[in-house]
């Protein structure tokens, strides 16, 4: 089912491509949904950002948040998000869309798990 004709080329990276930036923007998706609910039950202590005196008591919940946090603030989301998509997360591992080796949560990344399964026909099992 494609009716924008987007694999209409029949160019295996890019479908490739797509499936996999499809997989990180739902990730995405799911993060930016726990950022609606975790807010409405507990908040962080302390300041945002203590040279503008905001605190993370004074940002609403929602879209309303975007205009209480500074716009240095929305830089540093902004650049931190780049600097993962560029650098970090854009090597796959055997062949797997969205599958970048860094386990469960991202925890193998900060060296929390172990490495996992190296024989491939031991993974799929």
């Amino acid at each position: 089912w494609d009716p924008l004709g987007l694999s209409a080329s029949g160019n295996s990276f890019d479908f490739k491509r797509r499936r996999e930036v499809e997989i990180k923007h739902g990730r995405v998706c799911m993060f930016a949904t726990m950022g609606y609910i975790v807010p409405e039950y507990t908040r962080l202590p302390g300041d945002l950002s203590p040279s503008y005196g905001v605190s993370f008591a004074d940002v609403p919940n929602g879209l309303a948040a975007l205009s209480k946090v500074p716009a240095l603030g929305w830089c540093q989301i902004v650049a931190f998000a780049g600097l993962v998509e560029l650098n970090i997360y854009n090597e796959q591992i055997n062949g797997e869309p969205g599958n970048y080796g860094a386990g469960f949560l991202g925890i193998r990344s900060i060296g929390l798990m172990s490495p996992g399964f190296k024989d491939p026909e031991t993974r799929k099992k």
